[in-house]
Order: structure tokens, then sequence, then C-alpha cells
């Protein structure tokens, strides 16, 4: 017989709101596809990389239950994060200023 000194912690998410937030990933994405239709100019490519950030947060949250992970475990992915969008910023400020 094993003993295990920690206990599980279990969190439920209900099927209401995974329903929930796939209709809104099915919204932002529908939105983010009309966009595509769209002169915003300069604009598309901000708008739609905000809106591809949210549907990122919200798959994070709920989907891949970081919402109920460790403190530890979230700053490390926020770093990840960061360092992604310090490499995207980089990238399209070389692209727009070469």
């Amino acid at each position: 017989m094993s003993d295990h000194s920690h206990a599980e912690k279990v969190h439920i998410v209900s099927y209401g709101q995974y329903f929930l937030i796939w209709l809104g990933l099915l919204a932002l994405t529908i939105i983010t596809v009309a966009l595509g239709g769209i002169d915003l100019g300069d604009w598309v490519v901000i708008t739609a990389l905000t809106i591809a950030s949210i549907k990122t947060m919200l798959v994070l949250n709920i989907f891949m239950h970081l919402k109920f992970e460790e403190r530890m475990f979230r700053i490390f992915v926020l770093v990840a994060g960061i360092t992604m969008a310090i490499f995207i910023i980089l990238i399209f400020s070389d692209y727009a200023f070469y």
C-alpha cells in the first residue's frame, strides 16, 4: 500500500462552461476571418493578433486547465509568452523599418 503525502486538487469545469468558451472561440474566429475582407490598413494585423491573444488565453485557462495549476507553473508560462511577444515585436519592427 502506498501512502500519498499530497492530496490531489479536484476541479470540475462544467460542460456548459466548455460550450460557452467554444462558442466564444468560434465567434472570435469568425470575426478574424471577417477582418480579412475589411480594409483597416495596418490595424488588420494588430487586431488579428489581439483576437488571437484573447483566444490563446481562453484555451490556456479553460481547456488546458492553466487556471487550476500552481502559481509557479503559471509564471513559467507567462515568461514563455513574454519571450514570444518580444520575438514577435522584434520581427515586426525589423520588417516595418527595413
